[in-house]
């Protein structure tokens, strides 16, 4: 496999010098509770930087901490969870799970709304991911697991595909796994192995691929450096190929992340990398 160059991100569609607001991405972020405020805001407030419009919706605590803040994100609008729908059919994206708890009310939430939406891309993080039934998962979605979330959904693979003859390694399971489901699957880690599953359009059908992405440091193990991850990728996906969006987000946050190092050592926090990651997007499409 190819590992991920300055060359896959320099093939991101960007926004043009004449563009006009509104044609560089709307994205939708879907996260938080009332245990976990921060992990969606660090999505939210990197997606800012990158799209045109951020819609977020999450809980009414953390609809309130956004909005208390709002000086610092004027590029988005707060919505009630009771008004998702309504901005689900004109965001090119939707990025669910970041800051979601693991209960009744996460899994059915993420239940409807995949099955209601299928064609629509979609983002899958955190407690959305943990809480998803696999027939659910849209064809096309980008799936971020840790190692941990990922052993649990490749356990539930295996249970319900019996005549399944197990993988032998990590770069296997996530290609079967991908090719399943027909979605992308990005496997975080100190080496992030991505593969997309293939589809088929009434025109062509594009085999899957798998990819690595190298970088990365300890520094980035500090809790919220995967929620800047997801934020950016689901950012990036709005106008960009899925599989291109995320490992073109993997490379960035663990180029973002081993710049920081060259500054502070380990010393940094999922804040220092919200604020680094655009500095290395322009060094790396602009340079």
């Amino acid at each position: 496999m190819k590992p991920i160059t300055d060359n896959d991100v320099k093939r991101l569609k960007l926004p043009q010098r004449d563009s006009h607001k509104g044609q560089n991405g709307r994205l939708l972020i879907i996260g938080g509770s009332h245990l976990f405020h921060a992990a969606s805001i660090w999505a939210l407030e990197v997606a800012s930087r990158v799209v045109d419009l951020v819609h977020y919706a999450s809980t009414p605590e953390n609809n309130e901490i956004v909005q208390s803040v709002k000086k610092q994100f004027h590029d988005g609008i707060v919505i009630p969870r009771s008004e998702i729908d309504a901005y689900i059919s004109e965001d090119d994206c939707v990025l669910i799970g970041p800051g979601m708890v693991r209960d009744e009310e996460t899994k059915e939430l993420t239940h409807r709304l995949l099955t209601s939406y299928p064609t629509k891309q979609w983002v899958i993080d955190a407690g959305a991911l943990q809480m998803m039934r696999l027939p659910d998962i849209p064809a096309n979605a980008i799936l971020t697991p840790h190692h941990g979330e990922f052993v649990r959904l490749w356990d539930q693979f295996v249970e319900t595909h019996p005549a399944f003859i197990p993988a032998q390694n990590d770069v296997d399971k996530v290609k079967a796994f991908a090719k399943a489901y027909h979605c992308i699957v990005l496997l975080k880690g100190k080496t992030d192995i991505a593969c997309s599953g293939g589809r088929c359009d009434e025109h062509v059908c594009k085999p899957g691929e798998c990819r690595i992405i190298e970088g990365g440091n300890a520094g980035m193990t500090k809790g919220g450096t995967g929620d800047v991850l997801s934020g950016l990728i689901a950012a990036l996906a709005c106008k960009n190929d899925p599989m291109l969006s995320t490992i073109a987000g993997s490379y960035i946050n663990k180029q973002a992340g081993d710049e920081l190092y060259e500054k502070v050592g380990l010393f940094f926090n999922a804040s220092d990398l919200v604020a680094q990651v655009p500095r290395t997007l322009a060094r790396i499409t602009l340079g």
